[in-house]
C-alpha cells in the first residue's frame, strides 16, 4: 500500500487552503466592531430621530460610514460569517442611500420673476472674519447678508463699509457668538427674533413688490448636554417655518443651523415649511462648510440658505473667508410673482 502510495503520489488529494481559525476569529470580531456604529446611527437615521449623544453628533459624519460598514463586509467574508457579511451590506447600502440629497430637486415657483437677487449667509466666528466678509459682499454684491457670531463691533464695521448698498438692517445685539445681523438692500420692517441663545434676527423685506420674511438661523450646536436645547431651538424655527408657510409669502432662512441633512431636527425644519436647500437646489448638496480650521478639509455641510416654493435657485457658491471656520454660502435667486 505504502509502494502504490509513493508510486502515484498524485492520487493524494491536497487538502484546500483554508484562513487559520484565529485570523477568522479576529477577522469577524473587527467586523462586528466596525459595523457597530454605522448601525446605530443608520437605526437612528431610518427611524427620523436624533437620539441622544453621541448619535447627533456621529450623525454628522453618515457618508463617512460607509467606510467602515465596508471594511466590515469585507471582514465579514473573509471570515465565512454570512450572516455578519449580510448585515454589514445591509447598513452599507442605507448608509449609502441616506448620502443621496434630501428632498425634492426643485421649487413649484410659478409666475414672471419679480426681482433677482443674491443671499450671502456667513459665520465670522466671532467677529474674526469681519474684513474678509467686507471683501466678499464687496466683490459679490449680494442683496442680503445673514451673519452669525456679529458682535456690536462687527455691526459697526459692516453697516460702515457696507451701508451705501445694504442700508437696512435686523440686529441682535450681543457679544461673541450671540450677535447676528441681517444686512438688506431692500426696506425691512423689524420682526421679533426666534427666542434662542443665540441672536436669530427677523423682518419683513419688501422685495419686488412682495413681502418676504427673512431669519437669521443659529441655534446652538448639539454638543453634549446641549442635545436638548439644540433639538428646542431648531423646533423653534420649524414652528415659524410652519407658520409662515401657512400665512402662504414667500420665506427665507439663512445661516448657520449646526445641522446637517441627517439631523431629524433639521428635516423637521424643511418639512413643516416646505422649504427647499437651495444648495441642493443648485447641484451642491452635501458640499462640506465645516469646520475650515483642522488640518483635514471640512466634512459637513451646516450652513445652509432655505427658500420657499416662491423662489428658484439659479446658483450656489462657497466661500472660503479668512479667520473664520465655515465656509459662506452664497446662492442666486428668483422670485416670482405666485401666480
Amino acid at each position: 500500500m505504502e509502494q502504490l502510495l509513493a508510486a502515484h503520489p498524485s492520487s493524494v488529494p491536497e487538502p484546500a487552503p483554508t484562513t487559520p481559525r484565529p485570523r477568522r476569529r479576529v477577522a469577524a470580531w473587527a467586523a462586528g466592531l466596525l459595523v457597530a456604529v454605522p448601525t446605530v446611527v443608520t437605526g437612528c437615521r431610518l427611524l427620523d430621530t436624533d437620539a441622544l449623544t453621541p448619535v447627533p453628533q456621529a450623525l454628522s459624519f453618515l457618508p463617512w460610514l460607509t467606510v467602515p460598514a465596508a471594511l466590515a463586509a469585507l471582514l465579514a467574508l473573509t471570515a465565512r460569517r454570512r450572516l455578519l457579511a449580510a448585515w454589514s451590506v445591509l447598513v452599507l447600502l442605507l448608509t449609502a442611500w441616506f448620502t443621496l440629497p434630501y428632498g425634492p430637486d426643485t421649487t413649484t415657483a410659478r409666475g414672471p420673476v419679480v426681482e433677482r437677487l443674491r443671499v450671502l449667509a456667513a459665520n465670522v466666528e466671532f467677529g474674526e472674519a469681519t474684513d474678509a466678509l467686507v471683501e466678499a459682499a464687496r466683490r459679490e454684491r449680494p442683496q442680503l447678508v445673514y451673519v452669525s457670531e456679529c458682535d456690536p463691533a462687527c455691526v459697526r464695521t459692516l453697516t460702515g463699509a457696507l451701508g451705501a448698498s445694504l442700508p437696512h438692517r435686523a440686529v441682535v445685539d450681543g457679544e461673541g457668538s450671540t450677535g447676528s445681523v441681517i444686512l438688506s438692500a431692500y426696506p425691512l420692517t423689524a420682526r421679533p427674533p426666534i427666542p434662542a441663545a443665540m441672536g436669530m434676527p427677523g423682518a419683513t423685506a419688501l422685495i419686488g413688490g412682495r413681502s418676504v420674511e427673512l431669519r437669521l438661523a443659529h441655534p446652538l450646536p448639539p454638543i453634549p448636554r446641549q442635545v436638548g436645547a439644540w433639538q428646542r431651538e431648531l423646533g423653534r424655527v420649524a414652528d415659524f417655518a410652519g407658520a409662515a408657510h401657512r400665512a402662504g409669502g414667500p420665506v427665507l432662512i439663512a445661516g448657520d443651523f449646526n445641522a446637517s441633512q441627517d439631523h431629524a431636527a433639521f428635516r423637521a425644519v424643511l418639512d413643516t415649511g416646505r422649504l427647499h436647500d437651495a444648495a441642493r437646489l443648485a447641484g451642491a448638496a452635501r458640499t462640506p462648510t465645516w469646520p475650515r480650521e483642522l488640518p483635514l478639509p471640512p466634512y459637513v455641510q451646516i450652513d445652509h440658505v432655505l427658500v420657499s416654493d416662491d423662489f428658484r435657485v439659479r446658483g450656489a457658491r462657497f466661500l472660503d473667508l479668512r479667520g473664520s471656520d465655515h465656509r459662506a454660502v452664497l446662492t442666486a435667486l428668483d422670485l416670482h410673482a405666485g401666480r
